[in-house]
């Protein structure tokens, strides 16, 4: 799985005009997932994503997580996360899981989510073309993989 994490002081996803998840303050997660991905990366990446100390402390620091603040998450499907341009212009999107697949994986990622936190977690919608707003904090964007482990 390859999340792009970013976060932020509000989120929101759309479909045909009608808002299918949105957030406040917290963290904003494009998920891809390729053929590969189980329940280790589903849980590896949820306890990390629940854990990362990226929001300010009293004093400034970056010493809270998502978790400590009671913010929420945004979980947005991407299959795209898992483009390849190397033989060219036209991305390949071998890599990328099959709907069948990435979709329960995907539900299941969102529900190791919700155990976790008590901030709400939203979604997307799998599949559905989304307009994806956002108020990016800081901005603070990172890429983790649950294969590198970084």
């Amino acid at each position: 799985m390859r999340a792009v994490v970013q976060r932020v002081k509000s989120a929101s996803v759309t479909v045909a005009g009608e808002v299918v998840g949105a957030i406040d303050a917290g963290l904003l997660v494009l998920l891809g997932v390729q053929e590969d991905d189980g329940s280790e990366d589903i849980a590896w990446l949820a306890q990390k994503l629940a854990g990362l100390r990226i929001f300010a402390d009293e004093s400034g620091g970056w010493n809270r997580s998502v978790s400590d603040i009671g913010g929420g998450v945004l979980v947005v499907s991407q299959f795209t996360l898992f483009a390849s341009t190397k033989k060219g212009t036209k991305p390949s999107w071998h890599r990328a899981a099959k709907p069948e697949l990435a979709a329960p994986l995907c539900e299941q990622f969102i529900a190791a989510m919700s155990a976790l936190l008590t901030g709400k977690v939203q979604s997307g919608r799998f599949g559905a073309m989304m307009d994806v707003a956002l108020v990016n904090d800081g901005p603070v964007t990172l890429i983790i993989d649950t294969k590198s482990r970084e």
